[in-house]
């Protein structure tokens, strides 16, 4: 049996694909300076339609960061790791995290093997659309439900999908991460493209695909009056047509392509804007989940601008400004108000920041997480 009251140290082994990104591994560094003794585990890398992402330690410090062999990389819903038995067997951690939707094969073998061990154990959600899914994943589902102590939502319909799906145990609302606000930080001196005589510089940063809404975008900037720039990093497979539709709107000067920037290198970027825009739109099998980017850029002091799909308005809250989405006049209309009033960028900026510093910092979303861990094995302890 887990031995979680005989220890002052509460051992956790938490599996998670998301950690293969050097940046996100802060969560993991604050979990441990909690009192908890953390092992990870990550795949060598994880492929997704963006490319390949390969396991890179960068914030390591207090606990055990491993990787575990994984088969069929890149498949959402089959991928699973073939010795995390092995691995539950050999540390036998007071609770396993499993940083995975409930009807992925991954969860279920680990949930499966954390059964048979007598390890409590909890999965994470992001789904925020109900879906039926055929069998196997829906059996899955069903045994995970069963099985798992806590579930963890990242967001408050990924919550109601669960519920209405027939999960009954513990849901803790808690984003996936915070982001470390001594990291993504407002600069420290105010750059020059805040002279009224500069080009206010628009941004997006992420995936060039239909449900990001970057056309959207494109539009509603061909329309703005004034001296802008829009900077759009990221990679995907709508990025020859987002040129296309550049050069038709006659904008392709005012538009400058980058590559997807590593997550190391963001606070740069962010440096470099007076608007973070998030122009999501939703689809049948998809809307905005979170919305990273926008936190990162509140972090740094910049204003944000995001549609209402999914997360968004929750996530932004009164400190950024919200369109309905599908609607370019809408964004432009908001751009066209930030573009003319520096003051209120500048105090949407601040807002911003204030509003991390309150609600989505990684030491918050650990020490939140943590808690989940204690109430766990707690309750696990009294069965």
């Amino acid at each position: 049996m887990p031995s979680t009251q005989s220890s002052s140290r509460l051992r956790v082994v938490l599996v998670s694909k998301a950690l293969v990104v050097g940046a996100y591994q802060r969560k993991a560094e604050e979990i441990a300076a909690q009192g908890v003794t953390l092992t990870v585990f990550t795949p060598p890398s994880w492929r997704d339609r963006r490319g390949a992402h390969q396991a890179t330690p960068l914030y390591t410090a207090g606990y055990d960061f491993c990787t575990l062999p994984i088969r069929w990389n890149g498949s959402f819903h089959l991928h699973h790791y073939p010795t995390l038995a092995r691995e539950l067997a050999r540390l036998r951690p007071d609770v396993l995290h499993m940083d995975e939707e409930p009807y992925n094969l991954a969860t279920y073998l680990a949930l499966r093997a954390a059964q048979q061990l007598k390890i409590p154990a909890l999965f994470f959600a992001w789904q925020n659309i109900r879906r039926s899914y055929p069998p196997p994943f829906a059996w899955w589902e069903r045994a995970v439900y069963a099985m798992a102590r806590h579930a963890i939502a990242g967001n408050q319909d990924a919550a109601a999908v669960l519920r209405a799906k027939g999960y009954d145990g513990p849901i803790t609302v808690l984003p996936q991460f915070g982001v470390d606000p001594a990291i993504f930080a407002p600069p420290v001196e105010q750059r020059t493209a805040h002279d009224p005589a500069q080009p206010t510089v628009i941004g997006y940063a992420g995936g060039l695909v239909a449900e990001k809404g970057v056309d959207l975008l494109l539009e509603a900037c061909a329309g703005l009056t004034g001296a802008w720039t829009l900077r759009l990093a990221g990679e995907g497979e709508r990025r020859a047509a987002l040129v296309e539709q550049a050069r038709h709107l006659g904008i392709a000067d005012r538009v400058r392509w980058e590559e997807r920037i590593p997550t190391h290198a963001m606070p740069a970027f962010y440096h470099g804007l007076d608007v973070l825009v998030l122009p999501s739109r939703t689809r049948p099998n998809w809307k905005e989940q979170f919305g990273r980017v926008l936190i990162e850029a509140m972090s740094c002091g910049v204003a944000v601008v995001g549609s209402d799909s999914g997360e968004i308005p929750r996530v932004s809250g009164s400190a950024g400004l919200v369109f309905p989405e599908g609607d370019a006049a809408a964004l432009r209309d908001a751009l066209q108000t930030l573009l003319d009033d520096r003051a209120r960028r500048a105090a949407l900026g601040a807002a911003g920041r204030q509003r991390v510093l309150q609600q989505f910092t990684m030491q918050r979303i650990a020490a939140e997480t943590v808690a989940v861990y204690r109430e766990v094995a707690a309750r696990s302890s009294t069965i």
